[in-house]
Protein backbone atom coordinates (compact mmCIF):
# COMPACT_ATOMS: atom_id res chain seq x y z
CA UNK A 1 0.00 0.00 0.00
CA UNK A 2 1.24 3.63 -0.97
CA UNK A 3 1.41 6.37 1.64
CA UNK A 4 0.93 9.50 1.76
CA UNK A 5 0.72 12.26 4.70
CA UNK A 6 -1.80 13.58 7.08
CA UNK A 7 0.45 16.08 9.41
CA UNK A 8 3.40 14.23 10.64
CA UNK A 9 1.67 11.06 10.28
CA UNK A 10 2.37 8.56 6.75
CA UNK A 11 -0.98 6.92 6.49
CA UNK A 12 -1.67 4.76 3.64
CA UNK A 13 -3.32 6.25 -0.06
CA UNK A 14 -6.69 5.43 0.68
CA UNK A 15 -8.80 5.30 3.62
CA UNK A 16 -11.96 3.85 4.64
CA UNK A 17 -15.17 5.68 4.91
CA UNK A 18 -17.03 4.53 7.89
CA UNK A 19 -20.48 6.03 7.57
CA UNK A 20 -22.11 3.44 5.78
CA UNK A 21 -21.59 1.19 8.84
CA UNK A 22 -24.05 3.25 10.73
CA UNK A 23 -26.53 5.29 9.05
CA UNK A 24 -29.50 3.81 7.34
CA UNK A 25 -29.20 0.33 5.08
CA UNK A 26 -26.26 -0.30 7.74
CA UNK A 27 -25.58 -4.04 8.09
CA UNK A 28 -25.26 -5.87 11.06
CA UNK A 29 -22.45 -5.47 13.39
CA UNK A 30 -20.61 -9.41 12.30
CA UNK A 31 -20.48 -7.69 8.89
CA UNK A 32 -19.39 -4.25 9.63
CA UNK A 33 -16.50 -5.56 11.68
CA UNK A 34 -15.72 -7.67 8.72
CA UNK A 35 -15.39 -5.02 6.75
CA UNK A 36 -12.85 -2.65 8.89
CA UNK A 37 -10.82 -6.29 9.24
CA UNK A 38 -10.89 -6.26 5.62
CA UNK A 39 -9.53 -3.45 5.08
CA UNK A 40 -6.87 -3.31 7.62
CA UNK A 41 -5.58 -6.33 6.12
CA UNK A 42 -5.48 -5.06 2.40
CA UNK A 43 -3.22 -2.23 4.35
CA UNK A 44 -5.24 0.92 5.21
CA UNK A 45 -3.84 2.45 8.38
CA UNK A 46 -6.79 5.42 8.06
CA UNK A 47 -10.13 5.26 8.96
CA UNK A 48 -12.65 8.23 8.57
CA UNK A 49 -15.57 7.95 11.32
CA UNK A 50 -17.57 10.91 13.12
CA UNK A 51 -19.92 11.64 16.23
CA UNK A 52 -22.78 11.77 14.10
CA UNK A 53 -22.89 9.08 12.33
CA UNK A 54 -25.72 6.83 13.55
CA UNK A 55 -29.46 6.33 12.74
CA UNK A 56 -30.52 9.29 14.68
CA UNK A 57 -30.28 11.02 18.58
CA UNK A 58 -30.60 7.68 19.81
CA UNK A 59 -27.70 5.99 18.79
CA UNK A 60 -25.48 9.42 18.53
CA UNK A 61 -21.68 7.87 18.62
CA UNK A 62 -22.18 4.48 16.83
CA UNK A 63 -20.11 4.75 14.45
CA UNK A 64 -17.02 5.72 16.66
CA UNK A 65 -18.00 2.66 19.20
CA UNK A 66 -18.07 0.32 16.23
CA UNK A 67 -14.64 1.13 14.80
CA UNK A 68 -13.04 1.01 18.25
CA UNK A 69 -14.77 -2.51 18.44
CA UNK A 70 -13.38 -3.60 15.39
CA UNK A 71 -10.02 -1.83 15.70
CA UNK A 72 -9.76 -3.88 19.34
CA UNK A 73 -10.17 -6.87 17.38
CA UNK A 74 -7.51 -7.05 15.33
CA UNK A 75 -3.72 -7.33 15.55
CA UNK A 76 -3.22 -4.02 13.39
CA UNK A 77 -5.44 -1.67 15.07
CA UNK A 78 -3.21 0.04 16.77
CA UNK A 79 -1.43 1.29 13.87
CA UNK A 80 -4.83 3.47 12.35
CA UNK A 81 -4.89 6.63 12.52
CA UNK A 82 -8.18 7.61 13.04
CA UNK A 83 -10.07 10.06 12.01
CA UNK A 84 -13.23 11.96 13.75
CA UNK A 85 -15.13 14.74 13.72
CA UNK A 86 -17.83 17.00 16.01
CA UNK A 87 -19.93 19.72 14.60
CA UNK A 88 -22.82 17.78 13.50
CA UNK A 89 -25.96 16.80 15.76
CA UNK A 90 -28.67 14.97 15.52
CA UNK A 91 -31.63 16.86 17.47
CA UNK A 92 -34.07 14.09 17.59
CA UNK A 93 -35.47 11.12 14.93
CA UNK A 94 -32.95 11.00 11.68
CA UNK A 95 -32.88 14.90 11.56
CA UNK A 96 -29.29 16.26 11.09
CA UNK A 97 -28.19 19.94 12.62
CA UNK A 98 -25.15 21.88 13.40
CA UNK A 99 -23.66 22.94 16.17
CA UNK A 100 -20.43 24.76 16.06
CA UNK A 101 -19.81 26.61 19.16
CA UNK A 102 -16.65 26.10 20.93
CA UNK A 103 -18.17 24.77 23.97
CA UNK A 104 -20.48 22.13 22.32
CA UNK A 105 -16.87 20.65 20.16
CA UNK A 106 -14.79 20.45 23.38
CA UNK A 107 -17.43 18.64 24.73
CA UNK A 108 -18.46 16.43 21.73
CA UNK A 109 -14.50 15.61 21.74
CA UNK A 110 -14.36 14.60 24.84
CA UNK A 111 -17.49 12.19 24.36
CA UNK A 112 -15.19 10.88 21.64
CA UNK A 113 -12.26 10.28 23.39
CA UNK A 114 -14.12 8.11 25.50
CA UNK A 115 -15.94 6.08 22.76
CA UNK A 116 -12.69 5.48 21.35
CA UNK A 117 -11.02 4.52 23.74
CA UNK A 118 -8.06 6.88 23.05
CA UNK A 119 -6.16 9.42 25.42
CA UNK A 120 -5.61 11.65 22.26
CA UNK A 121 -7.66 11.86 18.75
CA UNK A 122 -5.36 10.89 15.83
CA UNK A 123 -7.39 13.46 13.33
CA UNK A 124 -10.01 15.53 15.39
CA UNK A 125 -12.38 17.35 12.27
CA UNK A 126 -14.55 20.67 12.44
CA UNK A 127 -17.61 18.75 10.63
CA UNK A 128 -19.22 21.95 9.05
CA UNK A 129 -19.22 25.29 9.41
CA UNK A 130 -22.39 26.50 11.07
CA UNK A 131 -23.75 29.63 10.18
CA UNK A 132 -24.52 30.61 13.96
CA UNK A 133 -21.09 30.40 15.00
CA UNK A 134 -18.21 32.41 13.66
CA UNK A 135 -15.83 30.10 12.08
CA UNK A 136 -13.33 31.49 13.68
CA UNK A 137 -14.65 30.64 16.82
CA UNK A 138 -14.95 27.26 16.10
CA UNK A 139 -11.97 26.70 14.82
CA UNK A 140 -10.70 28.43 17.93
CA UNK A 141 -11.63 25.52 19.77
CA UNK A 142 -9.78 23.23 17.85
CA UNK A 143 -6.67 24.94 18.36
CA UNK A 144 -6.90 24.88 22.14
CA UNK A 145 -7.77 21.23 21.84
CA UNK A 146 -4.73 20.90 19.99
CA UNK A 147 -2.79 23.23 22.56
CA UNK A 148 -3.84 20.85 25.39
CA UNK A 149 -3.08 17.72 23.91
CA UNK A 150 -6.93 15.74 23.25
CA UNK A 151 -5.58 16.02 19.64
CA UNK A 152 -2.83 15.53 18.08
CA UNK A 153 -3.99 17.05 14.03
CA UNK A 154 -7.10 19.10 13.19
CA UNK A 155 -8.78 19.66 9.98
CA UNK A 156 -11.84 20.92 8.64
CA UNK A 157 -14.79 19.59 6.45
CA UNK A 158 -16.80 21.44 4.20
CA UNK A 159 -14.84 24.45 4.35
CA UNK A 160 -14.19 26.94 1.16
CA UNK A 161 -10.52 28.43 0.59
CA UNK A 162 -10.98 31.87 2.52
CA UNK A 163 -12.14 29.08 5.80
CA UNK A 164 -8.95 27.28 4.67
CA UNK A 165 -6.72 29.67 4.59
CA UNK A 166 -8.77 31.50 7.66
CA UNK A 167 -8.30 27.72 9.75
CA UNK A 168 -4.61 27.47 8.99
CA UNK A 169 -4.05 31.30 10.72
CA UNK A 170 -5.86 30.25 13.54
CA UNK A 171 -4.40 27.12 13.86
CA UNK A 172 -0.70 28.62 13.73
CA UNK A 173 -0.22 26.46 10.39
CA UNK A 174 -0.85 23.36 11.89
CA UNK A 175 -4.35 22.28 9.43
CA UNK A 176 -3.40 19.07 8.74
CA UNK A 177 -6.12 18.29 6.20
CA UNK A 178 -9.01 19.19 4.38
CA UNK A 179 -12.44 17.04 4.19
CA UNK A 180 -14.63 18.30 0.79
CA UNK A 181 -16.94 16.55 -1.73
CA UNK A 182 -15.10 15.78 -4.65
CA UNK A 183 -16.28 13.38 -7.38
CA UNK A 184 -16.61 12.50 -10.54
CA UNK A 185 -19.73 14.06 -10.61
CA UNK A 186 -18.86 16.92 -8.18
CA UNK A 187 -16.07 19.13 -9.05
CA UNK A 188 -16.75 22.53 -7.69
CA UNK A 189 -14.16 21.84 -4.81
CA UNK A 190 -11.47 21.94 -7.59
CA UNK A 191 -10.19 25.04 -6.01
CA UNK A 192 -9.96 23.89 -2.40
CA UNK A 193 -7.64 20.49 -4.30
CA UNK A 194 -5.81 22.46 -5.78
CA UNK A 195 -4.77 25.24 -2.48
CA UNK A 196 -4.06 22.27 -0.47
CA UNK A 197 -1.75 21.06 -2.87
CA UNK A 198 0.16 24.35 -2.86
CA UNK A 199 -0.02 24.68 1.32
CA UNK A 200 1.09 20.69 1.59
CA UNK A 201 -2.23 20.18 3.64
CA UNK A 202 -3.97 16.83 2.86
CA UNK A 203 -7.36 17.00 0.71
CA UNK A 204 -9.36 13.74 2.07
CA UNK A 205 -12.50 13.64 -0.67
CA UNK A 206 -15.51 12.41 0.71
CA UNK A 207 -18.28 10.78 -1.67
CA UNK A 208 -15.35 10.01 -4.17
CA UNK A 209 -17.18 7.73 -5.80
CA UNK A 210 -20.20 10.11 -6.75
CA UNK A 211 -21.26 9.53 -10.61
CA UNK A 212 -19.21 5.90 -11.12
CA UNK A 213 -22.84 3.76 -10.52
CA UNK A 214 -23.52 5.29 -13.69
CA UNK A 215 -20.34 5.05 -15.83
CA UNK A 216 -21.21 1.69 -17.48
CA UNK A 217 -24.96 3.26 -18.79
CA UNK A 218 -25.22 4.27 -22.08
CA UNK A 219 -24.71 7.87 -22.66
CA UNK A 220 -23.47 8.17 -19.33
CA UNK A 221 -21.03 11.23 -19.44
CA UNK A 222 -19.17 9.31 -16.95
CA UNK A 223 -18.86 6.19 -19.39
CA UNK A 224 -14.67 7.01 -19.72
CA UNK A 225 -14.44 6.03 -16.29
CA UNK A 226 -15.85 2.15 -17.31
CA UNK A 227 -14.12 2.62 -20.32
CA UNK A 228 -10.86 2.97 -19.23
CA UNK A 229 -11.49 0.42 -16.47
CA UNK A 230 -12.15 -2.77 -18.83
CA UNK A 231 -8.67 -1.70 -20.80
CA UNK A 232 -7.20 -2.08 -16.98
CA UNK A 233 -9.48 -5.16 -16.19
CA UNK A 234 -10.60 -3.42 -13.39
CA UNK A 235 -13.95 -1.74 -11.93
CA UNK A 236 -15.24 1.63 -12.68
CA UNK A 237 -14.93 2.52 -8.88
CA UNK A 238 -10.75 1.75 -9.30
CA UNK A 239 -10.33 3.58 -11.62
CA UNK A 240 -11.98 6.77 -9.89
CA UNK A 241 -9.62 6.81 -6.92
CA UNK A 242 -6.55 5.67 -9.06
CA UNK A 243 -7.55 8.95 -11.06
CA UNK A 244 -7.63 11.18 -8.10
CA UNK A 245 -4.88 10.18 -6.86
CA UNK A 246 -2.67 11.41 -9.68
CA UNK A 247 -4.02 14.46 -9.22
CA UNK A 248 -2.31 15.35 -6.30
CA UNK A 249 0.24 13.88 -3.73
CA UNK A 250 -1.92 15.62 -1.27
CA UNK A 251 -5.16 13.47 -2.01
CA UNK A 252 -5.97 11.08 0.16
CA UNK A 253 -10.12 9.30 -0.62
CA UNK A 254 -11.71 7.92 1.93
CA UNK A 255 -14.50 5.60 -0.25
CA UNK A 256 -16.97 4.37 2.26
CA UNK A 257 -17.78 0.92 2.35
CA UNK A 258 -19.93 -1.72 4.22
CA UNK A 259 -18.43 -5.09 2.65
CA UNK A 260 -15.59 -6.43 2.59
CA UNK A 261 -15.33 -6.85 -1.08
CA UNK A 262 -16.15 -3.23 -1.82
CA UNK A 263 -13.32 -2.10 0.78
CA UNK A 264 -11.14 -4.49 -1.10
CA UNK A 265 -11.90 -3.21 -4.35
CA UNK A 266 -11.28 0.43 -3.62
CA UNK A 267 -7.84 -0.10 -1.55
CA UNK A 268 -6.15 -1.92 -5.16
CA UNK A 269 -6.74 1.47 -6.95
CA UNK A 270 -3.53 2.41 -4.91
CA UNK A 271 -1.37 0.14 -7.28
CA UNK A 272 -3.32 1.30 -10.19
CA UNK A 273 -1.37 3.50 -12.84
CA UNK A 274 -3.10 5.44 -15.23
CA UNK A 275 -1.48 7.11 -18.54
CA UNK A 276 -1.42 10.72 -19.34
CA UNK A 277 -4.33 9.89 -21.65
CA UNK A 278 -6.20 8.04 -19.53
CA UNK A 279 -6.09 11.00 -17.27
CA UNK A 280 -7.28 13.48 -20.20
CA UNK A 281 -10.10 11.77 -20.82
CA UNK A 282 -11.38 11.34 -17.40
CA UNK A 283 -10.40 14.97 -16.30
CA UNK A 284 -12.24 15.68 -19.51
CA UNK A 285 -15.26 14.15 -17.98
CA UNK A 286 -17.90 16.62 -15.83
CA UNK A 287 -20.07 17.07 -13.06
Amino acid sequence: MQTRRIGTVEVSAIGLGAMPMSIEGRPGEERAIATVHAALDAGVTLIDTADAYSLGSEDVGHNESLIAKALASHERGSEVLVATKGGHVRPGGSAWALDGRPEHLKRACELSLARLGVEAIGLYQFHRPDPEVPFEESVGALRDLLDEGKILHAGVSNADPAQIGLANDILGGRLASVQNQFAPDFRSSEPELDLCDRLGIAFLPWRPLGGIAQASTAGSPFAPFAEVAEAHGASPQRVCLAWMLAKSPQVIPIPGSSRPETARDSLAAAELTLTEEEMARLDATGG
